[in-house]
């Protein structure tokens, strides 16, 4: 199995390669299908088996509805930001108004395709079907449906929970449940990843940095 991070502008996307196709891992904002379809012709004739989303924000499943429907690959989401996503919708909460206002203004320029998920994923969920010797975990917070890919080698695809564009930190930004996302971080922490990549940065984190990051930030989200 083979990793290839996609840089997509500020966002990362991910495509795995398995003996079985290659599974997508966030597709960033509408209008980048065209360099990720490049990217998955560059892998050579295997075929796109899934698209799995982390949460349902205009950056991570802004051109999904098009890579559907360009290679007929299935969108897998958690079922708690499958409506969001169904309705293109891009919910974010800060108390930084002035990045509630940013997020607006994107919203208006740039309109998000809504894509109806054809699988709804949950807490455990296996996804030894597309190749993936890996299972979801359930990581709330950021949004009510965040999730995570971990798989069997200890290697996690996080999401937002954490970003290495400049110094590697934590999400403190967009926060829809404060305590959900304390939570999601101890639970990240117990899951003892060798590797995790970011859904923001180029830069993956070894397992032993991951931990000390969440150690040395978690006191700055309130219970």
């Amino acid at each position: 199995m083979t990793i290839y991070p996609l840089s997509l502008g500020f966002v990362q996307a991910y495509l795995i390669e398995t003996p079985d196709g290659l599974v997508l891992v966030d597709c960033g904002m509408p209008h980048q299908e065209g360099t990720i379809l490049r990217a998955i012709r560059q892998r050579g004739p295997k075929d796109l088996s899934l698209i799995l989303i982390t949460h349902a924000h205009i950056d991570h499943y802004g051109s999904a509805a098009a890579i559907k429907r360009l290679t007929g690959a299935p969108v897998a989401i958690h079922r708690d930001d499958a409506q969001a996503m169904a309705s293109g919708k891009s919910p974010t909460h800060t108390r930084r108004r002035f990045l509630q206002a940013i997020t607006s203004l994107m919203g208006r320029l740039t309109p998000l395709p809504p894509v109806q998920a054809d699988i709804l994923l949950e807490d455990g969920d296996r996804l030894d079907q597309f190749g993936l010797p890996g299972r979801v975990v359930h990581t709330p917070g950021h949004t009510p449906g965040s999730c995570c890919l971990m798989l069997e080698d200890q290697t996690g695809f996080v999401g937002d929970l954490i970003s290495t564009n400049g110094e590697p930190h934590l999400q403190r930004l967009f926060i829809e449940n404060e305590k959900q996302l304390r939570e999601s971080y101890l639970r990240l922490r117990e899951l003892k990843l060798e590797k995790a990549y970011a859904g923001h940065g180029q830069r993956s984190l070894s397992g032993e940095e991951l931990r000390q990051l969440i150690d040395a930030e978690l006191g700055s989200i309130r219970p």
